[in-house]
């Protein structure tokens, strides 16, 4: 079964200079709840956006040097049994480690599109590492070389549950075991 989703977020107000060692450093993957007997094939998402390509330039609309609002994005191929969505946006160039921008969960698999700044109804936001809840752009110390901000999306066989205040480590234990398919988007962005 093919369904669609898109997503997008508020923005919220971001300090100058991604890496401040609050973002809290990513964890392992989860792991696929699926039996290995039932295929050889990794499940994957395909998450993409119009706003930029895979691996392309972060136009500045979504930064902290522009709107700092969340790009529109988009994810095929959820698998069946998918019970919600996950995303977590980390920039693991940044100095002081791998920073947060945003972590989402409890999104619904069955989403319609959202236009770039909205919220997905019903989804819980933790904690980013600008110290804000929700979406917090690029923003790379000035003159450092662009730093790659990877969005991964997981498909779940539950919901999360998780504290208002979870990080990326909370949110990635709860999907141990079971994540069914996940997929990123990477993008670049430099000051």
């Amino acid at each position: 079964m093919r369904k669609s989703w898109m997503v997008a977020v508020a923005a919220t107000a971001v300090v100058s200079g991604c890496g401040n060692g609050d973002g809290a450093a990513s964890a392992p993957a989860p792991t696929s709840s699926a039996p290995a007997s039932t295929s050889s094939v990794v499940h994957r998402l395909t998450v993409a956006s119009p706003a930029y390509p895979d691996g392309g330039t972060i136009p500045r609309r979504y930064t902290c040097d522009g709107e700092d609002v969340s790009p529109p994005l988009g994810v095929t191929a959820v698998p069946a049994g998918t019970v919600s969505l996950a995303l977590l946006l980390q920039d693991p160039d940044a100095p002081r480690g791998t920073f947060t921008h945003w972590l989402a969960w409890d999104i619904a698999p069955h989403l319609t599109p959202l236009a770039a700044g909205e919220h997905p109804a019903g989804a819980a936001e933790g904690r980013n590492g600008f110290g804000r809840t929700g979406y917090g752009g690029p923003c790379p110390p000035r003159g450092d070389h662009p730093h790659r901000y990877v969005l991964t999306v997981y498909a779940a066989d539950r919901r999360p549950s998780l504290a208002p205040d979870a990080t990326p480590a909370d949110l990635l234990r709860a999907l141990s075991g079971h994540t069914l398919a996940s997929g990123t988007l990477t993008g670049r962005y430099g000051r």
